[in-house]
């Protein structure tokens, strides 16, 4: 595998996004949100998502120039018409446009339908939170899981992202309902490898290890009843506010020939907090229970990992980094 710099990486990116018609200043939005995601340690939201942005692109269903229309239908509530955009460009631009009311009426909400996928919400969870405001940010998928009982994929892996300003760093919490994500799934399907038990169900319910298989089937909630209703309540929130589709007419996240119908949502929330930094620190130096280090707060290891591969380095999969010089290639 690979070790690559930062720099390496966004330069090829940039190159493939600017080969596919995507403006350069959007260009720097799309290539931020999967860069980040692979410092993290989250290559399912990373470099694995480009080639299917460039065939989107080249398939007509993802729109390189298109920023989103916003329309503020209340003093505190905005709804986005993403016009098909790439999904980190139309969220972060809407985000743009409600901070500055979150920050006049104390709050604001923001619904965006007609977007492309949006990537890991922790990173829009940091974003505000760096800027002094928290947030909820939410994001429905296809129906990839099966509800609790059941065994049929009809409910989206709906994440659920918060981020709360502190000090030296902010509090950031991104979590999908599902187990997994299914872009964890096809990660393990790309490099040939098994999932653990308990992942995911195949196409006919049945409990399944193969990567390729779960990729046909329904995903587990996670938490059992508890993450399905979390989900189901997420799905019926997230969608109805952005009157965007649900269940199973949801699609264009995970291929390259529909219109993205998803949907998401964020709650910005600007008032003051009490400092919970010292709270923290009582979480982290409590003692740690049989088999663990220590006690971490959520964001915490992704942030120390993308620190360290600032530094060192970033392992990329050698196979999806051919792929990608390939594409780079062809733009020339």
């Amino acid at each position: 595998m690979p070790v690559l710099k930062q720099s390496e990486i966004e330069q090829v990116v940039l190159a493939l996004l600017a080969g596919a018609g995507v403006p350069r200043d959007q260009s720097r939005l799309q290539c931020d949100l999967l860069v980040d995601a692979e410092m993290r340690g989250l290559p399912s939201h990373g470099l694995l998502r480009l080639p299917r942005i460039i065939e989107r692109i080249a398939n007509g269903v993802t729109d390189p120039n298109a920023r989103g229309d916003c329309d503020w239908v209340s003093p505190a509530f905005l709804r986005v018409d993403g016009k098909r955009g790439l999904g980190p460009v139309v969220a972060l631009n809407a985000l743009d446009a409600a901070m500055p009311r979150a920050r006049e009426m104390g709050t604001a909400v923001v619904s965006i339908a007609n977007s492309n996928h949006i990537g890991s919400l922790g990173f829009y969870a940091e974003c505000v939170a760096n800027a002094g405001q928290s947030v909820i940010a939410f994001s429905t998928s296809e129906a990839l899981v099966h509800p609790w009982g059941g065994r049929r994929a009809l409910i989206g892996t709906n994440p659920i992202a918060i981020g709360v300003p502190g000090a030296p760093e902010p509090f950031v919490m991104d979590t999908a309902t599902s187990v997994v994500s299914m872009g964890k799934i096809h990660d393990h399907a790309a490099r040939g490898e098994a999932i653990p038990a308990g992942w995911a169900l195949d196409a006919d319910g049945v409990v399944t290890e193969d990567a390729e298989r779960a990729k046909q089937g329904a995903i587990a909630p996670v938490g059992g009843a508890k993450g399905y209703a979390l989900g189901l309540a997420f799905e019926l929130l997230v969608s109805g506010l952005a009157g965007a589709s649900i269940g199973r007419d949801v699609k264009g996240t995970l291929d390259s020939t529909e219109v993205a119908n998803k949907a998401d949502l964020f709650i910005l929330i600007d008032q003051p907090l009490a400092a919970f930094d010292a709270y923290l620190d009582e979480l982290r130096n409590s003692p740690p229970a049989d088999g663990f280090s220590g006690v971490r707060i959520p964001g915490e290891r992704g942030r120390a990992l993308r620190a360290e591969r600032r530094q060192g380095g970033v392992p990329v999969d050698e196979g999806l980094w051919a792929q990608l010089l390939r594409l780079q290639q062809e733009v020339v």
